[in-house]
């Protein structure tokens, strides 16, 4: 598949269906077309966000567990599962498993599963395995929650119980991110939360007044995207901005906590002005928004969801690098009501961010 040989009007039926709401109502893949023209698009702007996701979890040294057995449920044209089994290793003995309610979708993914991991057992799940008691090492789940029925609701459901870990990603909207969060409260008692949290408390969105607020982060393309020519026609007719990606993401760790939460460690490129030890770990939500010598921001923290005001001259640096925020900005800070005092960030990405490479125009 490439620009010339892409079926613009497959791309509009399939926006069409993610729009109306209508994707929900069954399967939506008629041809094989259909998913190629999808996976080098749609598909692939879905895998820029789970770039982001698995690099976060890289500069965390999160690890994923040895020859995992993973499930890809609501796999579509597999670009998650795949992107994860890069993530973790194509190790001796890993397994992807696939799942959709699509036997087209299956055929799609497990064909380019097999292609690009030929020494894997890449295989649609058996009904067995889906419904046995086998350990799920990863479960993979991926832009699905708007399109769950009551019975998918409660066969998600019944895997969690199984997973050792959980990769799950979806977009970044107001609704379908506060829907996670639900999902995230259910499974608290089984699991530690890795990402995005901060804490392992109660999801602060869903405190009193912060009805409007949602847990979502913005993932950047690749370099050269806007500039490529095939992208900007997809951009336009699509109706999509380029430069923004927003994503919800979740992931879970019911392993050990000592093998499966590593502590942060301050980058050494990141040391300005040093805050007490008791200061809050907290992440930004969303964007900061910025006015002429500060900027405000939505920080999720053990308290809760809080509204927060950093002055220009409290951490230049800082300040600056909000400005063209890139990576997890999660910092440690100390605060007297809504002013921050002093700040540091955790990871150096969030302060001098590696540039991506540009993409491949064929796939």
């Amino acid at each position: 598949m490439n620009w010339e040989s892409l079926d613009w009007e497959v791309l509009d039926n399939l926006r069409e269906k993610f729009l109306s709401g209508s994707a929900a109502e069954g399967p939506y893949w008629h041809t094989i077309t259909d998913l190629e023209c999808y996976d080098f698009t749609f598909g692939e702007r879905i895998g820029w966000k789970w770039d982001a996701v698995l690099s976060e979890l890289k500069m965390r040294s999160w690890k994923a567990p040895k020859s995992a057995t993973v499930l890809d449920w609501g796999c579509g044209s597999g670009v998650a599962g795949r992107r994860v089994v890069d993530f973790i290793g194509a190790a001796e003995g890993t397994r992807l498993f696939l799942h959709d309610h699509s036997n087209l979708a299956l055929d799609f993914a497990e064909h380019r599963g097999r292609a690009a991991y030929p020494h894997l057992l890449v295989e649609r799940a058996s009904t067995r395995f889906l419904r046995g008691t086998e350990p799920i090492d990863v479960l993979v789940i991926s832009h699905v929650l708007n399109e769950l029925n009551e019975i998918a609701r409660a066969e998600l459901a019944e895997l969690l119980t199984r997973a050792q870990t959980v990769l799950w990603v979806e977009p970044g909207t107001h609704e379908v991110s506060r829907l996670l969060g639900t999902w995230r409260e259910k499974l608290k008692p089984r699991f530690r939360a890795i990402a995005p949290c901060p804490h392992q408390g109660a999801c602060g969105i869903f405190g009193a007044g912060n009805e409007r607020d949602w847990c979502h982060f913005f993932a950047t393309p690749p370099n050269g995207v806007q500039a490529d020519s095939g992208w900007v026609r997809f951009g336009q007719r699509a109706g999509i901005d380029l430069r923004s990606l927003p994503y919800s993401f979740l992931v879970l760790d019911a392993r050990n906590a000592s093998s499966s939460l590593p502590p942060l460690e301050l980058s050494p490129a990141a040391q300005l002005t040093p805050p007490s030890e008791t200061g809050e770990l907290a992440r930004i939500l969303g964007e900061p928004r910025h006015y002429k010598g500060y900027a405000k921001m939505f920080a999720c923290t053990p308290e809760g969801v809080v509204d927060l005001m950093l002055q220009k001259r409290e951490a230049p640096q800082v300040f600056k690098a909000l400005k063209k925020a890139h990576g997890p900005l999660l910092y440690r800070w100390t605060r007297q009501a809504d002013r921050v005092l002093a700040v540091t960030p955790y990871f150096a990405e969030s302060l001098a961010p590696e540039p991506l490479d540009a993409p491949s125009c064929e796939s």
